[in-house]
């Protein structure tokens, strides 16, 4: 399976046409088997705004708000039936997880979780899975592309704790630190900011084999 994975448009659409084109995504069938979405598909709302970049993107549409998008913005999600917050879902075998928000940050964002609650929520969610998983997570996991200018890993506890289980962890919300990184054998995909004109492709199979490349603005 082939995603085109993008986080961070913060309202700002102008570039998605462009990432389209560039990640074969635009064509009719697309060069794409859906769309990841980590995050902070607005600047502090409004909600209803989100539903013009859903209609814009690849369908299957797996998305879990960010922390600068308003809590409700999860019930437009759930309307536009692309919600993955909070729950998981199984295409050929490949299990996705999401979990949105952040970690807690100096900013007070609309959309903060503790990390208990992070933690508890992945826990529950990888229960029981027996095939491969996939994370879409807004927050990175702490220590892989979360890193702020001054060199402080900024990412949450909870997903590095829970991130082996996964084979591959799609986030964002460090936008200074985009890019892709090995934890054990898990890939940690940070596609950089998507209002930039920045995304990512994964690609999975159900075996778990997984490889993925940045598509840069």
């Amino acid at each position: 399976m082939r995603f085109l994975a993008v986080t961070d448009f913060h309202g700002n659409y102008d570039k998605a046409i462009d990432i389209l084109h560039k990640a074969g995504a635009g064509g009719n069938p697309p060069g794409v088997d859906g769309t990841l979405i980590a995050g902070d598909l607005t600047e502090f709302g409004p909600v209803e705004k989100a539903k013009q970049i859903i209609d814009m993107l690849p369908r299957p549409i797996l998305a879990v708000p960010g922390n600068c998008d308003p809590k409700e913005i999860v019930r437009l999600l759930e309307r536009e039936d692309v919600c993955l917050h909070r729950e998981r879902i199984t295409f050929d075998g490949i299990t996705f997880v999401g979990i949105g928000g952040s970690n807690p940050t100096p900013f007070g964002t609309p959309f903060e979780l503790s990390e208990d609650e992070i933690r508890k929520t992945l826990e529950e969610l990888v229960k029981g899975v027996k095939g491969p998983m996939v994370l879409i997570s807004h927050a990175p996991p702490k220590g892989y592309q979360d890193r702020i200018p001054n060199g402080v890993h900024v990412g949450s506890e909870a997903v590095a704790q829970l991130g082996p289980k996964f084979k591959v962890i799609v986030c964002g919300h460090i936008h200074e630190d985009p890019g892709i990184s090995k934890m054990g054998d898990t890939i940690v995909v940070n596609p950089g900011v998507a209002s930039e004109g920045n995304a990512a492709i994964v690609e999975i199979d159900e075996k778990g084999n997984a490889k993925a490349e940045l598509i840069k603005g």
